[in-house]
């Protein structure tokens, strides 16, 4: 399982996923069904993420089955925030789905 932040229009959110990458695309289009087609993802490391998040953690992980392999442990951007320093996270995803092409920018 993977933990990540992602930082989107409405605010950072943690989210624990059984995909290996916040790039696959089956990941993404649940992430688009839930309204987040923009985001800069910043892997959590699993370990630091469940001691962190205690007891909590263990119930959403464990609430995790191959149907549905997205769960949010974090919707308070804030307490996320305060959880983890930028120096913990991983180097930040950019995802834009449909964005404007160059062309459409000039």
């Amino acid at each position: 399982m993977k933990t990540f932040m992602l930082m989107t229009g409405s605010g950072p959110l943690m989210i624990l996923t059984s995909h290996t990458s916040i790039e696959d695309p089956l990941i993404l289009e649940k992430l688009v069904s839930k309204g987040i087609e923009k985001f800069l993802a910043y892997e959590v490391p699993y370990d630091l993420a469940k001691k962190r998040y205690g007891g909590h953690f263990n119930v959403v992980a464990n609430d995790l089955h191959e149907s549905d392999d997205l769960r949010v442990l974090d919707y308070n951007g804030e307490r996320a925030f305060k959880l983890f320093s930028f120096a913990e996270l991983g180097s930040p995803v950019v995802h834009e789905a449909g964005g404007p092409s160059v062309a459409d920018v000039a």
